[in-house]
């Protein structure tokens, strides 16, 4: 059977892209290996009506809506390989080597973070050290909290952070990304620079109390902020020969369309905003649209 198109992705903007094609009568395949890069995260946030749902649920809830559409199934497949087999057909193939046809793909596969070289970091993570200060800062304010960050989103992050707390403690893990400049703005507003390498994090059940530096010294911390590197989970996309920008996200138009002929990108994976549930959501429901204006342009070629 050939598909109009296959998600290959199943968090918010790939559901979200099902839940759109559903209603436009779409045969579609959402592809869902349940890996989500938010598998830590207690609760989302941001997301009107949602506010505080936590990832579970929201899967659940939109399963729930997708259902409602009987053009759309889920399969909880990882698809390992994707081939242009002619200008109107793609082949997916799962992990387990069963073969798909679509007409369309929409890439929602997320990111991969690599957080900082910090031992026991992952312990917290999730729990009491985030990523995204528009997610969890709330929950964190007037707090006295650390950011973690060995790249150049130090500086940026840390002036983000200071509406949240001005007890505010950024650590560089021993590496040089501060500018002589930034540093002083820093001081003047109170925010402590340590660029010194960090040896471990301490605190109990999952509850930041301590960083602990390599010569020794300790400071007390609730909870903080990470900047991770964020990366391509898989090479599906740069199999296809789609174009990536400078910051590793694919690089769409207004639509979702990539620069391959019928594969589009939606979420996380386009790095074209901040990584948050709404605007993945958002995405996905753009790609939609995307695939299936371009699917009735088709038929009436």
């Amino acid at each position: 059977m050939m598909l109009e198109c296959a998600i290959i992705g199943g968090g918010p903007a790939g559901l979200n892209a099902a839940l759109v094609l559903g209603r436009a009568k779409r045969n579609v395949i959402l592809f869902d290996n349940n890996q989500p890069r938010n598998a830590v995260t207690q609760e989302s946030h941001g997301f009107i009506t949602r506010d505080g749902v936590t990832p579970r649920e929201f899967r659940n809830f939109a399963h729930q809506d997708i259902r409602k559409y009987p053009s759309v199934k889920i399969k909880e497949l990882k698809i390992v390989k994707v081939t242009k087999e002619s200008n109107s057909m793609f082949q997916l193939v799962t992990h387990e080597g069963e073969i798909y046809l679509s007409k369309k793909v929409i890439i929602a596969i997320g990111l991969k973070e690599r957080l900082p070289n910090v031992k026991g970091i992952r312990d917290f993570y999730g729990k009491s050290i985030f990523n995204c200060p528009y997610c969890d800062g709330w929950e964190l304010r007037d707090q006295p909290l650390v950011l973690i960050s060995e790249n150049n989103h130090a500086t940026h992050m840390a002036k983000v952070l200071y509406q949240w707390s001005k007890d505010l403690i950024v650590c560089t893990n021993g590496k040089r990304i501060i500018s002589d400049a930034d540093v002083q703005l820093f001081n003047e507003k109170g925010i402590r620079i340590k660029q010194q390498q960090i040896a471990k994090l301490s605190g109990l059940d999952g509850k930041l109390e301590k960083v602990i530096f390599e010569d020794g010294t300790e400071i007390d911390r609730v909870g903080g902020f990470v900047t991770p590197d964020l990366e391509q989970p898989n090479n599906l996309a740069q199999a296809l020969g789609c174009e990536f920008s400078e910051n590793g996200g694919i690089i769409i138009d207004s639509l979702g369309r990539t620069n391959v002929e019928g594969i589009y990108a939606a979420g996380d994976t386009t790095l074209a905003a901040p990584t948050q549930l709404v605007i993945a959501a958002s995405e996905g429901n753009r790609a939609a649209m995307g695939v299936n204006y371009d699917l009735t342009m088709e038929e009436f070629s």
